[in-house]
């Protein structure tokens, strides 16, 4: 429908530009005719907003005030002739006049062909969900990134069930995004596992985030020189060194950020107040306070995508309190302990904590011709030694398929890496295989097992 509303919109343009040179308009008729013919348009978007796909959010918010302020400035121009001599408008003139009122009407209605009205998939379980969120304020950590001495600030963001029988206690998720990712990254996934009794916690990484928001409201956005470094690692040229390096950096950062938040709900839960690191906008107090009091700490999951999943992986083998990690299609950063002879240098002792990573279909063949060719891959060698390992791949799918940016925005998500699955389905399936595997070991409800590839039809 997007499509269609703009060939309306530029028939508009065109038919107004007709009218006026065929009319020989002077400068005051044709500024009447734009004004007319810009309440035209916004009246039709108006009437659009009742069609699928057409709506007031931020994929059409351009648009709306690009019409907005063109009937501002054609009233204000009308106005501005009344006081003039008026003369002939030059049909040259006209014409760019249309051509760029088409360029920037096109140019406003980009994020609605890069953005998808996607707005989640069905859920499951029998709880509403409900979201909240506060950023912690790590007093004893300065922020990298800065160097005017502030502190690392955390943005958190949970979904709880939000019908939940009173004393309910519910196992803990926590979700580190990818890089460049941000918190909203598995959204189906967080309700889907709400929906289901759990409290999940989406953690946001400052300067590794795509974009996110500080405690003075500023915008955040992703540090330069971590961009080019994760684009630059993938390069041919780039030594074994140099990755290690680099990803040990990123890794610390993120499991600093994820430890600092486990070890702050953890005292948190059950308590009537929160403290003072804990910022809010004042309104989030009371719904942060009744998840973090149906939270069972004694049972905590970690989960991410990607470099996010890199994390989750070192979180299992860090902490004793994690008894459940998913990666979904993350390579095992941490699990290198260093290079010699340009070769990767992976910890071999037994990974005991329950873990289940995905691979994307490409991820799948690459890690067994490293296998064939007796490079030590770290996923590999983790689920080699691992006390309880489950690892699967799913044919059809890219490196954002375990996400839910293909049903977001497709282009960007093709840009970034998808296969031929179908998005929904794959994500549906994703959700459905994570549910089973923490049910099993945060509410021992059943023996888990996954194939080794999974075929969605």
């Amino acid at each position: 429908m997007n499509t269609f509303l703009l060939i309306l919109l530029c028939v508009f343009e065109a038919g107004f530009a007709f009218t006026a040179i065929s009319r020989k308009a002077d400068k005051m008729g044709w500024q009447t005719g734009r004004l007319i013919c810009n309440a035209g348009q916004l009246g039709l978007y108006f009437v659009m907003l009742l069609a699928p796909g057409i709506d007031m959010s931020f994929r059409f918010m351009g648009l709306f005030v690009l019409l907005l302020l063109r009937i501002i400035i054609a009233f204000i121009g009308m106005m501005f002739i009344k006081n003039k001599e008026d003369k002939s408008k030059h049909p040259a003139m006209m014409i760019l006049s249309a051509l760029l009122s088409v360029a920037l009407i096109s140019g406003s209605m980009i994020p609605s062909f890069v953005i998808t009205d996607y707005s989640g998939l069905p859920v499951s379980g029998a709880y509403d969900v409900a979201e909240t969120h506060a950023i912690l304020i790590d007093e004893s950590r300065k922020e990298e990134f800065e160097t005017d001495g502030s502190k690392r600030e955390i943005p958190v963001y949970i979904y709880y069930p939000s019908n939940a029988a009173g004393g309910e206690k519910f196992p803990l998720i926590i979700f580190s995004h990818g890089a460049f990712g941000y918190y909203q990254s598995n959204h189906s996934t967080y309700a889907e596992l709400a929906s289901n009794g759990y409290v999940v916690i989406s953690i946001e990484h400052p300067y590794h985030s795509l974009f996110t928001k500080d405690t003075n409201g500023d915008t955040i956005i992703v540090d330069a020189s971590f961009l080019n470094g994760v684009m630059g690692i993938n390069a041919e040229d780039v030594s074994e060194e140099t990755v290690f390096e680099l990803s040990s950096q990123w890794l610390k950062l993120r499991c600093d950020d994820i430890n600092f938040v486990i070890d702050s709900v953890k005292p948190a839960a059950g308590r009537n107040a929160l403290p003072e690191f804990w910022y809010t906008d004042g309104g989030q107090n009371a719904n942060i306070i009744a998840a973090l009091a149906m939270t069972n700490t004694d049972k905590i999951g970690v989960m991410g995508h990607s470099l996010g999943g890199a994390a989750a992986v070192s979180m299992g083998r860090t902490r004793n309190d994690i008894s459940a990690v998913i990666d979904l299609d993350g390579t095992m950063l941490g699990e290198v302990t260093g290079v010699e002879n340009g070769r990767d240098i992976v910890n071999h002792e037994p990974y005991t904590t329950p873990i289940l990573s995905f691979d994307n279909e490409e991820h799948h063949f690459a890690s067994q011709e490293e296998r064939k060719n007796d490079v030590p891959y770290a996923n590999n060698i983790v689920h080699d030694y691992a006390v309880c390992g489950y690892r699967t791949y799913i044919a059809g799918t890219g490196h954002m398929n375990f996400t839910d940016l293909p049903m977001y925005a497709p282009p960007l998500a093709k840009m970034l890496g998808t296969g031929s699955v179908a998005p929904e389905e794959c994500m549906m399936t994703i959700n459905k295989i994570v549910l089973e595997f923490f049910d099993s070991f945060l509410k021992e409800r059943k023996v888990f097992s996954v194939q080794e590839c999974i075929n969605i039809s």
